[in-house]
C-alpha cells in the first residue's frame, strides 16, 4: 500500500467522469481514501484537485475557491443540456443570427458579469428532493431549479467565428464556485435571441492552483507516481500560514485554545504549521484566541 498524503493536481481528459479519475488514482496510489474538490462534466477537460489519505481533510477548504475556465460557446442553437451533448431544441433564423453582432455579443457578456442571479442547468448534479437534477431530467420529469447568486468577475470574449447557422465564441471566465458555464452560454444565447450552448469547456485554475502544474492522467499508470503537494504548503497558499511551536502544536491537537494568539493571523482562519514543516491543522479565531477547526492526522515514524 502507498501511504502518501497530499494534494494531487490532475488534468482530466474529455470523455470520462471525475469519478473515473478518482478510481484510477485510487488504483495508482493503492488507497481508497481519495476525494476531490469539485467535479467536471464528462465533456469537460482540465484541472481536478484531489486529496489523498489524510489530505482529504483539506478538501473542504478548497471546494469554494474561485475558478477560471476557457470555453467555446456556440450561438444559434439551444440544447436540452445547454451543451453539445444534448439534443437541439431550437435554432435561430439566419437573419436573427446575423443581427448578433460583435458589439451585441460584447454587451451580452458584460450583462452577465459581476454579481448575477443564475438558474443552473437542468442537467446538473444539484439535488432536488434527494435526487440529482440530471437523473430527474433524463427520466422525463420537469425540473425547476432555483436561481442562485454567483459572481462572474471576468467574461472575456476572444475570437468570434461565423459560419452558416452558427457563431462560435472563444471565452475566458473567472467566476465563483458554483457558477455554471453552460448556464452562461444558455443565458447569453437567450439574451441575443438566438439560443446558445457550450461546445468546449476546460478548467484552467482553482484558487492559486493552475493547469500548468497538473499531471496527465495516463502518467499515473506508468508506475512512477508524481510528487504530491504537501498539505502544509497547500493550506498556507489558500489560508495563510501560522507558524506554531512544538508546545502550541501539541495544545492544538489536544483541543486547547491558543489564548491571545488571534492577532497572529490576518484572516478568520490559517494553516498552523509546526517547526518541522508539518501541517497541524486549520485554526480559526475564537475571540482573542485561536482554536483548531480541523486537525490533520498525526504522522508517526
Amino acid at each position: 500500500m502507498h501511504s502518501a498524503s497530499g494534494i494531487l493536481l490532475v488534468d482530466k481528459p474529455g470523455g470520462i467522469t471525475s469519478h473515473d479519475v478518482v478510481a484510477r488514482t485510487r488504483r495508482a496510489f493503492g488507497t481508497r481514501k481519495i476525494g476531490h474538490a469539485g467535479t467536471l462534466d464528462p465533456m469537460a477537460t482540465g484541472l481536478l484537485v484531489l486529496g489523498i489519505e489524510g489530505a482529504t481533510r483539506l478538501l473542504t477548504y478548497l471546494v469554494g475557491l474561485d475558478k477560471t475556465y476557457e470555453a467555446t460557446i456556440r450561438l444559434g442553437a439551444a440544447t436540452t443540456t445547454d451543451d453539445a451533448e444534448g439534443e437541439i431544441v431550437r435554432t435561430a433564423d439566419p437573419e436573427v443570427l446575423a443581427a448578433a453582432t460583435d458589439e451585441r455579443i460584447a454587451r451580452g457578456a458584460a450583462a452577465l458579469t459581476g454579481r448575477i442571479s443564475q438558474v443552473p442547468s437542468t442537467f446538473s448534479a444539484i439535488k432536488v428532493d434527494g435526487k440529482r437534477a440530471y437523473d430527474l431530467a433524463r427520466a422525463g420529469q420537469d425540473v425547476a431549479l432555483k436561481a442562485r447568486e454567483v459572481t462572474v468577475s471576468r467574461f472575456a470574449v476572444g475570437e468570434v467565428r461565423r459560419t452558416a447557422g452558427a457563431v462560435d465564441l472563444d471565452v475566458v471566465v473567472d467566476c465563483s464556485s458554483g457558477t455554471y458555464i453552460r448556464a452562461l452560454a444558455r443565458d447569453l444565447g437567450d439574451d441575443l435571441g438566438v439560443g446558445g450552448h457550450l461546445t468546449i469547456l476546460r478548467r484552467t485554475r482553482i484558487g492559486p492552483f493552475g493547469i500548468a502544474d497538473a499531471h496527465a492522467l495516463d502518467g499515473l499508470a506508468t508506475g512512477s507516481l508524481p510528487t504530491l503537494l504537501a498539505p502544509a504548503d497547500v493550506a498556507a497558499r489558500v489560508l495563510g500560514r501560522l507558524d506554531v511551536t512544538t508546545a502550541e502544536a501539541r495544545d492544538l491537537r489536544h483541543g486547547k485554545k491558543l489564548v491571545g494568539a488571534a492577532s497572529r493571523i490576518d484572516g478568520e482562519r490559517a494553516a498552523a504549521v509546526d517547526p518541522e514543516g508539518t501541517l497541524v491543522g486549520i485554526v480559526e479565531r475564537r475571540g482573542d484566541a485561536l482554536k483548531s477547526a480541523m486537525n490533520m492526522p498525526e504522522v508517526h515514524a
